[in-house]
């Protein structure tokens, strides 16, 4: 199983950015998924997250900016950036719950991180 992380970039203060993670390999389900970031001496943090039922959950430094959206049928997460701040930079990754064969439990697979620079 593999997660595919892009659309990261540099963008202005006040711009927007939208980034993609897709799923691959062998997929029996996946239950959570969620988008963390870290920036340059901080600890990991999530952004947003998205259960397997139920709505999208954010972090309130990005609520009202920040839109995760789920495509269950392509196995990929989306999350839409808006009004971007200096302190939105960071390395952003996207994480799964996974369940691979029918058979096994579920684990947790990390994308190769993103980044994301918000700067004039």
């Amino acid at each position: 199983v593999q997660l595919q992380a892009s659309g990261g970039g540099l963008v202005q203060p006040g711009g927007s950015l939208s980034l993609s993670c897709a799923a691959s390999g062998s997929i029996f389900s996946i239950n959570g998924m969620g988008w963390y970031r870290q920036a340059p001496g901080k600890q990991r943090e999530l952004a947003a997250a998205f259960p397997s039922g139920g709505g999208a959950n954010y972090a309130d430094s990005v609520k009202g900016r920040f839109t995760m959206s789920r495509d269950n049928a392509k196995n990929t997460t989306y999350l839409q950036m808006n009004s971007l701040k200096p302190e939105d930079t960071a390395l952003y990754y996207c994480n799964a719950n996974i369940k691979s064969r029918w058979f096994l439990s579920p684990r947790e697979y990390w994308g190769q991180g993103t980044q994301v620079t918000v700067s004039s």
